[in-house]
């Protein structure tokens, strides 16, 4: 009941924080947020499942029991964890913490509301991590939308409505293309499922029971399916060309709402890719490696020339997020132990970097009241600290020997030049690898601008180091960084225990 727990221990802090005046708010919420932390570390800590949860592995934390019925097939309470959905759990407690605490000097209105949607959406998030019935899951995954909408409508920037209703159509949408595929494949397996359960329809698919519906055979009915949930989920990782949704909703969002986002929202989409596309359909996954491999690979060098083209540094990082993600879905595709392993390691290590610096691009604009790169200059004099951080994170991104984004990339890159399922590896992993010199030319021109040389900024508020509630999570950050660099194992040995089933098709078992 582990899992149960710290959803109730997020909705009742978050019904707590909602009724709490402003002036207690986010005091209240920070502490709240610690309990889950606590826990869910207490979880990593005494985790005993092995191998992958779809797959008939040992689940950790498992609850089952019967919810309801849908026609003929029974929807079940089912959640629980294994070495791939715990590590995001663990993520999404230390992302919300941080985040929160970070809200403190930005966010002086309707903190009471604010705080208690924040613990709400982590409330939501550990759901889609720990369900293991679709409905269920359906439900944590369209509940997360609820709080980011309203957390961009209402604390966002002067476009901020705009932003908001763009986010919520466009992946609403997207969820609607990828109901219909993922029951497509249930009323194609007939018979051989009696529920909505994940590991139910996984195992069946995998064993070779889906049969015809309607005019489709079983093989086209699986690659549409495919496409149809590729599709939805690209929208929430994104990819190009469906990421226009998230540069926007980045600027307009407030900076905790910006962390939560790039650091957990996003690996909803990439989470589910490998769930449901490349767990569930690895023949079609191999089928249409090809085409995902561009998309990846596109994505990555298309996000970083967009990246390069920016001068606010949050489109920066936002631009830098869709790049980021085109690694992941590259791993993906190699279907080697050390590809999706990587994959899945580059979710937790990107959401700790893009947390870390959209953060850091916060506590420069809580000072500067800018975020545009022309517009400051010598900021490392003014808030040492704060720019050591950026600093930091910057390098993260760029790769940075013994930072956790080295160890995931030298993992996609080490798993996706081996892979034999997809033609070219080789190529594609080449052309993936230059990204990184793009980023680092973005990365590079950004600090050299905004935090070198004098100091050069027209305002008419006072530059003043960065408050210790502003620093804390910050420096956290860093250190979960360089930890998770020096030693991947903590997070990627379990990963790899859970994934090894899924990469059957790559060979080298």
């Amino acid at each position: 009941m582990y899992v149960e727990a710290l959803i109730a221990l997020c909705l009742v802090g978050a019904a707590a924080v909602f009724v709490a005046p402003n002036r207690f708010a986010k005091k209240l919420a920070f502490g709240v947020s610690l309990v889950p932390l606590v826990v869910s570390l207490y979880m990593y800590a005494a985790f005993d499942g092995s191998g992958n949860a779809l797959l008939g592995g040992d689940i950790a934390y498992e609850t089952f029991f019967q919810w309801l019925e849908l026609g003929p097939y029974a929807v079940n309470y089912h959640m629980g964890l294994d070495g791939i959905s715990l590590p995001l759990v663990v993520l999404s407690t230390v992302l919300t913490s941080a985040a929160i605490l970070s809200a403190w000097t930005p966010i002086d209105e309707r903190q009471s509301q604010f705080y208690g949607l924040m613990l709400f959406m982590e409330a939501s998030l550990i759901g889609v991590f720990g369900a293991l019935d679709f409905i269920l899951w359906f439900v944590f995954w369209e509940a997360v939308l609820v709080p980011m909408y309203f957390l961009i409508g209402v604390w966002g920037g002067p476009r901020r409505k705009y932003a908001a209703i763009k986010f919520f159509v466009y992946t609403n949408i997207a969820s609607l293309v990828m109901f219909v595929g993922y029951f497509a494949l249930l009323f194609g397996l007939g018979d051989a499922v009696s529920s909505t359960g994940l590991p139910a329809v996984a195992q069946a698919l995998r064993a070779g029971q889906l049969g015809a519906l309607g005019p489709l055979g079983p093989e086209m009915l699986a690659l549409l399916a495919f496409i149809a949930m590729f599709a939805g989920f690209a929208v929430k990782v994104p990819v190009v060309p469906v990421h226009t949704w998230l540069p926007d909703a980045h600027v307009e969002a407030p900076t905790p709402a910006s962390v939560m986002l790039a650091g957990v929202l996003l690996k909803m989409g990439t989470y589910a890719l490998l769930r449901f596309n490349f767990t569930m359909l690895p023949e079609q996954a191999a089928t249409l490696a090809v085409p995902i491999a561009a998309i990846a690979v596109i994505s990555i060098i298309y996000g970083a020339m967009l990246a390069l083209a920016q001068s606010d540094l949050k489109r920066i990082v936002a631009y830098s997020s869709v790049s980021s993600m085109g690694y992941v879905i590259l791993g993906l595709v190699a279907y080697t132990v050390y590809g999706v392993g990587g994959a899945t390691f580059q979710m937790i290590a990107h959401g700790l970097i893009s947390g870390l610096l959209f953060m850091t691009v916060g506590v420069i604009y809580n000072t500067t009241h800018t975020r545009m790169v022309g517009d400051m200059s010598g900021m490392a004099d003014k808030m040492p600290i704060t720019s050591g951080v950026f600093v930091a994170g910057a390098f993260g991104y760029m790769g940075l020997p013994l930072m956790a984004g080295f160890a995931a990339e030298l993992f996609i890159f080490l798993g996706a030049f081996e892979s034999t399922v997809l033609p070219a590896a080789p190529l594609f992993t080449a052309v993936a690898m230059f990204g990184i010199v793009i980023v680092a030319g973005y990365l590079l021109w950004a600090m050299q601008r905004s935090l070198f040389g004098p100091f050069r900024l027209e305002t008419d508020y006072e530059i003043t180091p960065a408050a210790l509630h502003d620093v804390v999570p910050l420096v956290t950050l860093v250190l979960l960084i360089i930890a998770l660099g020096t030693a991947p194992d903590i997070f990627f040995e379990m990963i790899r225990d859970a994934t090894i089933d899924v990469i059957d098709l790559g060979g080298d078992l």
